[in-house]
């Protein structure tokens, strides 16, 4: 199973994929290029063309080596782009003159371990998602819930791979079931009424939302695991059915409060997305 990250050097981005099956990380070249060489995306992607054919005539492995695997684009879709294994990583530094080799080299080798790490301990992987959200200034309960939300996404994900559903689009497609059944709107309404574009959907949702889409998640989940569905069209039911029952908690809540739970809020103001009891009770009085 693959797994895309976002991995940062020196402020900037590096698109990785973990593959499980060779316990081994990919990187985007292009990427890697333009920090070697301090250029912007179109200047990485020119130099690595002109070096990819000059490699490519001198008959070196690196070219031979490396793979077409698909990392978000800057559009927010999966793209075909070329990726080298950590070795061919090394070895593409040494064909690069830059004085930034030495500690991407460092920095390289830190991935790894920490990966490691993470395989051993699973725990430090927690522990460093709640790092990484804790900079970006949201509060310690909304992190513990998401963090929740991250691990029952994975099940739900494993399940769906072990039904037979591999494509992104498909994923994308019984997502977008589950949510509309649960919420009453689509991930792409529910981002126009966040205001949101490429932004992760999670990231901008309130603890409530949270919840209540980790739900509809535990129960298609459980369902899959029951009736063990064989088609892509009985996979959407059960979806529907997940949602259904995630939307029965909503109204049960809206019930209670008196007003809905599906929020304009988003993570332009972190501390809102933590919903309290006391911020319910002033809401009501």
């Amino acid at each position: 199973m693959a797994e895309n990250k976002m991995k940062v050097f020196e402020s900037k981005q590096v698109r990785t994929l973990w593959n499980a099956e060779e316990e081994e990380w990919y990187f985007s070249v292009v990427d890697v290029v333009a920090i070697l060489t301090d250029a912007d995306y179109q200047g990485a992607r020119n130099y690595w063309k002109v070096l990819k054919n000059r490699l490519a005539k001198e008959g070196s492995e690196l070219v031979t080596n490396c793979n077409r695997l698909k990392m978000p684009a800057e559009d927010g879709k999966m793209r075909l782009t070329d990726c080298l294994d950590t070795k061919g990583v090394l070895r593409l530094v040494q064909s690069i003159p830059s004085p930034k080799a030495e500690p991407f080299k460092m920095w390289l080798a830190q991935v790894g371990s920490e990966r490691l790490d993470e395989i051993a301990d699973p725990e430090k992987a927690i522990i460093r998602g709640a790092d990484f959200y804790r900079a970006k200034g949201y509060t310690e309960g909304w992190i513990n819930q998401r963090l929740q939300t991250i691990e029952m996404r994975k099940e739900l994900t494993d399940e769906w791979k072990a039904r037979g559903i591999e494509r992104d689009k498909d994923y994308a497609i019984l997502t977008n079931e589950m949510t509309k059944a649960w919420s009453g709107l689509t991930v792409r309404e529910y981002k126009e009424l966040k205001g949101l574009k490429k932004e992760n959907l999670r990231d901008n949702m309130t603890n409530i939302e949270l919840v209540l889409n980790m739900l509809a998640e535990v129960t298609t989940t459980a369902i899959s695991r029951q009736e063990q569905p064989e088609s892509f069209d009985e996979n959407r039911a059960v979806a529907r059915r997940g949602g259904k029952v995630a939307k029965n908690a909503r109204k049960d809540i809206e019930t209670q409060l008196g007003k809905s739970v599906i929020s304009p809020l988003n993570a332009s103001d972190k501390p809102s997305l933590e919903i309290k009891a006391e911020d319910d009770k002033a809401d009501g009085e």
